[in-house]
């Protein structure tokens, strides 16, 4: 196949994620949780983008966006997200619904492509009701009974409350067509400095790690700090604080190359300078790619929780929150990638692991999938001060836009 440059319009592509850095504009980033208003009006704004590329704009009962196409042959099915963390940057998710967009409007007016980039903006891919819940419900993991416990972790709000309030009420919840696409290609900022300090333009994802989180309690009991003596005391504070250090002694014996572990949230009872914590709680996450070595970490936090509560003087449990299995990226969009960068970015390009979580995990659920990495400025990400440089943007929009050409034409 000639390596024939697409006609991606580079002035567009940043147009486009300009004006959607105007929405919910914070500092030089931006601020648009799910369901807030700057978020229902960047979703409006793709919805009167997408007619421009050929095709058809709806919502689902999620909040789901997706432009569909009635032209004949394959359909290939791109995108990401538009809400954005708390107080954070302009192209954590925005720039691949973009890149999807631009591919739409090249290739689906091209007659030599036998078929159709479909575009799709999930919903709530940051986690403010829950994980990934647009995309989830799309291959078929949410029950209505989710969306019934579903809060907002900022305000509350009940998920019911922000759909009706979105006008989505009622509204049924698109599902994944066996058979209509042949994948799912997605795009994103590396939100690491892998390709910066490598001086690299395109990561190719290889697989998307899988997350597992847990809550840990710790008890002891509640007393008074000025008069309980040192030796009797059961501080469930300092438990805690204990068994966070023994995690990270312990643990890299077991773990693998590439896996992590954060203890996110620490939360003492009552929370008082004069009173001792009869309870703490921490929030603890692991992530890897490798399920038998998250098998394995599992195992010795339990061990260690019962080996603490054994020794005292506190209890130590442990309660599993979330399992998210790792998923591996199809091969054959990986050498699409591949060759679109060394065609459009001189080759400047290297297969990676993700450690974020994406969208794309989701979708390799029912169909094959890939990821494209664009350089992200000091590896910042879910922060204002996330950036990439034009160029890259540029760069990655092209190489991406070849990609679907490629996954179409083969």
């Amino acid at each position: 196949m000639p390596d024939a440059s697409p006609s991606v319009d580079g002035e567009r592509v940043l147009a486009d994620l300009n004006a959607l850095r105007a929405i919910g504009a914070y500092k030089t980033g931006v601020h648009k949780p799910t369901f807030s208003e700057p978020h229902r009006l960047s979703l409006d704004w793709l919805m009167r983008k997408l007619p421009d590329a050929g095709l058809a704009a709806s919502i689902d009962g999620i909040g789901n966006v997706f432009g569909t196409s009635a032209k004949a042959g394959l359909k290939l099915l791109a995108g990401s997200h538009l809400e954005s963390q708390n107080y954070a940057g302009w192209l954590d998710g925005p720039l691949g619904v973009v890149y999807a967009l631009e591919a739409a409007r090249v290739l689906n007016a091209d007659p030599s492509v036998n078929g159709a980039v479909e575009v799709a903006a999930w919903c709530d891919e940051e986690g403010h009701f829950g994980h990934f819940l647009g995309s989830r419900s799309y291959v078929g993991q949410v029950t209505e009974a989710d969306i019934d416990v579903a809060r907002d972790r900022t305000s509350g709000r009940t998920m019911r409350d922000a759909l009706a309030e979105m006008g989505l009420a009622g509204r049924p919840r698109a599902s994944a067509e066996p058979g209509r696409h042949v994948g799912y290609l997605e795009a994103h900022i590396e939100q690491g400095d892998t390709l910066e300090s490598g001086k690299l333009a395109i990561g190719i994802v290889t697989s998307i790690v899988g997350i597992w989180q847990y809550r840990i309690n710790f008890t002891g009991e509640q007393n008074h700090a000025g008069t309980t003596r040192m030796a009797v005391r059961k501080d469930a504070g300092l438990a805690l604080a204990k068994f966070c250090v023994a995690i990270d002694e312990r643990f890299p014996a077991a773990c693998g190359p590439r896996t992590v572990w954060t203890t996110g949230r620490i939360t003492l009872d009552p929370g008082a300078p004069s009173i001792i914590p009869g309870g703490a709680e921490m929030l603890f996450q692991i992530r890897d790619d490798d399920p038998t070595v998250i098998a394995r970490l599992e195992q010795l936090l339990r061990t260690m929780a019962d080996e603490a509560s054994a020794s005292g003087p506190c209890t130590v449990t442990v309660e599993k929150l979330r399992t998210g299995a790792p998923a591996m990226m199809s091969d054959r969009f990986q050498d699409a990638i591949e060759a679109a960068s060394k065609a459009m970015a001189g080759g400047r390009c290297v297969r990676m692991p993700s450690g974020a979580g994406h969208d794309a995990q989701m979708l390799a659920s029912v169909m094959p999938a890939g990821m494209l990495f664009v350089p992200s400025i000091g590896g910042i990400s879910h922060h204002w001060t996330e950036n990439t440089a034009d160029a890259d943007i540029v760069t990655g929009a092209e190489v991406f836009v070849d990609a679907c050409r490629r996954i179409l034409t083969s």
